[in-house]
């Protein structure tokens, strides 16, 4: 019987570790869904070169104003629609609150048309890519407390 080869005990450390390891193959970037969504929104974009740039300048500038435009108007699902400049400058609860006021309005307007409450506007203060990575480290933080 042969001993364990390298990468048989490389990927066992790994998983002893909590961690998958990736099996993606080269500049395939399907492993982190906020990469991947960024990159989607950036390429459906109106005005996406689908041609490529003509020099690193053009593509310098319409980096920057998709940059622009996408932190400072560009409504993210995943932010119950307010944009990053909004959630970082602490903004997002007073937007929420506006929206909580208009939909309850319309609910005491209109009763019928609602069948429950209105819609819950809060979002979470921690976001993970890997959660069960973050409840091994969390779990490990407290033993070591």
């Amino acid at each position: 019987m042969f001993p364990k080869s390298f990468s048989a005990v490389y990927i066992e450390t790994l998983y002893s570790l909590g961690i998958t390891p990736s099996r993606s193959r080269p500049r395939v970037s399907n492993d982190n869904p906020y990469a991947e969504s960024i990159f989607r929104t950036c390429k459906y974009r109106p005005g996406y070169p689908a041609n490529g740039f003509k020099d690193l300048t053009e593509a310098r500038v319409w980096v920057k104003q998709f940059a622009r435009w996408y932190n400072d108007e560009h409504r993210h699902s995943g932010l119950n629609f307010i944009t990053p400049s909004q959630r970082h400058k602490g903004l997002a609860n007073d937007v929420f609150e506006k929206r909580k006021e208009v939909y309850e309005a319309a609910k005491a307007k209109n009763p019928s048309r609602w069948s429950g409450e209105v819609r819950d506007w809060s979002l979470e203060d921690e976001v993970w890519l890997n959660p069960e990575k973050a409840t091994l480290i969390q779990a490990a933080q407290k033993s070591l407390t």
